[in-house]
Order: C-alpha cells, then sequence, then structure tokens
C-alpha cells in the first residue's frame, strides 16, 4: 500500500508520526529544551524548592504516561487488529520489548524520584530507616503495576472496557498525546547522554561511540516507542522513520564534539 502525507495521521500510523516529530524536535528545538532542563537541574541541586519540584514532576510524569497511554489505547489497538483478522494475542520478544529492560529503566526512573524527595526533606540529614525502606517497598509494587499496565497492552482485553470513554476515539487521541509527550521527555535525556559522546579520533572510538549509542537506546529510546512499534514493526518503513528520527543523536554519537553538557556546574 502507497504510503502518503495524508496516510501520516492514520491511526495506524502513530508511530511514523512520532518518530517525525522526534526528528523536527531533535533539529530545531532540543538544544534549547536541554539547556532549560540543565538550568532546572542546577537549580534544584541549589535547593530552589520550585525547581526540585518541577524536577520531580518531570520524573513522575516518566511514570505515569506510559501506562496511561497504554490503557487509553488498548481497546482501540485491538480492535483494529480484529478488524484486520489478526485477533491473537502479541507476544512481545526480543531486546526492543523485554520487559527486564523496560522494569531496569523504571527502577532508574524511580530512584531519582526518591533522591530528589529526600533531598528536599532531608537536606542535611538521613532519613529515617523505616521510611527508607517503605519507599523502596511501595516502589517495587508501583513499578510492578507501571510494567504490567505498560504489557497488558499486547494482550486483546477479554471483554469491553465499561467506562463510554476508554470506548470512545477520545481516550485514543489522549492515549496519543500521553506517549507523544513521554517520548519527547525521554528524548531531553536521550540528548544529554549523547551530548558526551567524545570525538572520534580512530575506527575503535567510532565503534565504542556506536555500541554505547546502541545500548543506550535499547534503554532510552525503544521504551517509549514500543506501544507504537507493536503495531508497525513489520514495516520496512518504520524503520526508516526510526533512524530519522535519531540521525541527529547518531550524528553526536559518532563525530560528538567532546564537549558534553554537565548537569551541575
Amino acid at each position: 500500500m502507497r504510503f502518503t502525507p495524508k496516510a501520516l495521521f492514520h491511526r495506524t500510523n502513530r508511530g511514523i508520526l512520532l518518530d517525525i516529530v522526534v526528528f523536527l524536535v531533535n533539529l530545531f528545538l532540543m538544544r534549547m529544551l536541554m539547556e532549560r532542563f540543565v538550568d532546572l537541574v542546577n537549580a534544584a541541586y541549589g535547593d530552589d524548592g520550585i525547581a526540585q519540584l518541577a524536577l520531580l514532576l518531570y520524573f513522575v510524569s516518566l511514570l505515569f504516561l506510559a501506562p496511561v497511554g497504554a490503557v487509553l489505547k488498548r481497546w482501540h489497538f485491538h480492535q483494529r487488529l480484529s478488524q484486520n483478522g489478526d485477533d491473537k494475542a502479541l507476544e512481545p520478544n526480543g531486546c526492543l520489548f523485554s520487559p527486564i529492560l523496560y522494569y531496569a529503566v523504571i527502577v532508574v526512573i524511580y530512584a531519582l524520584i526518591d533522591a530528589i524527595l529526600f533531598q528536599y526533606f532531608y537536606p542535611d540529614s538521613q532519613p529515617p530507616p523505616v521510611l527508607f525502606i517503605g519507599t523502596v517497598a511501595f516502589g517495587l509494587v508501583a513499578m510492578g503495576i507501571h510494567t504490567w499496565l505498560v504489557y497488558r497492552y499486547f494482550s486483546p482485553p477479554k471483554n469491553p472496557p465499561t467506562s463510554t470513554f476508554l470506548l470512545s476515539p477520545l481516550s485514543e487521541a489522549f492515549g496519543d498525546v500521553c506517549i507523544f509527550v513521554n517520548m519527547l521527555f525521554f528524548q531531553i535525556i536521550w540528548n544529554i547522554l549523547s551530548s558526551g559522546f567524545v570525538h572520534p579520533k580512530s575506527g575503535y572510538d567510532v565503534f565504542a561511540n556506536l555500541l554505547g549509542m546502541t545500548f543506550a537506546a535499547l534503554l532510552i529510546y525503544f521504551p517509549p516507542r514500543m506501544i507504537y512499534l507493536a503495531e508497525d514493526i513489520g514495516r520496512r518503513r518504520t524503520w526508516f522513520f526510526i533512524l530519522l528520527a535519531n540521525l541527529p543523536v547518531i550524528y553526536h554519537a559518532l563525530f560528538g564534539s567532546g564537549h558534553a553538557i554537565n548537569l551541575i556546574r
């Protein structure tokens, strides 16, 4: 089937639209977003309460946007599969769909949230051991629920949702907004990491940068892209647009200037 600009806005091409948005943001806006993020981190490190709250909300959003988007889109996704005659449950496998890698990313995000909260409430002392243990226990449960909600997206629901909103097209539209915002928030981290790649002086340096970028992509790029990847992974053009979205990051990885963005000045 021929792919046209009009088809870009079809529900089944949301992943490609996301890749194009990521490419444009990386090309024209990301430098500014990174500088604002670094300023926010430095202000939070300097005990600015508002900056700490903003940073906390940023990381908390990374915990909620993906599962909310998955819940809002799940029914509509499987309805499309059944209408296409493919109503079998998807079985995500391979490193791109690894729940272990995904859970590891969520653990890092939750650890950052914990650190910000303890820094805010206990800036000059250690938190009580009971509180620390309690947040760890709560985090293990919360991270498990998060991962379960995201991976539940791949299995067809047994019954229609009882909520009228979840049955409406508006539900999927809001789910798409959550996934787009989640991806763009992850892109800030992705680009800050890529800014640390040094300028290669040999083939070994190029290989090392490329290897590091590939590993980072498994942790930072593909998890927020995963929900759309479930629908378009079999299309060859999908990989072209994923490559397009990451061209600015690949450039920094392979030909980095060596001027890393320092978070703490």
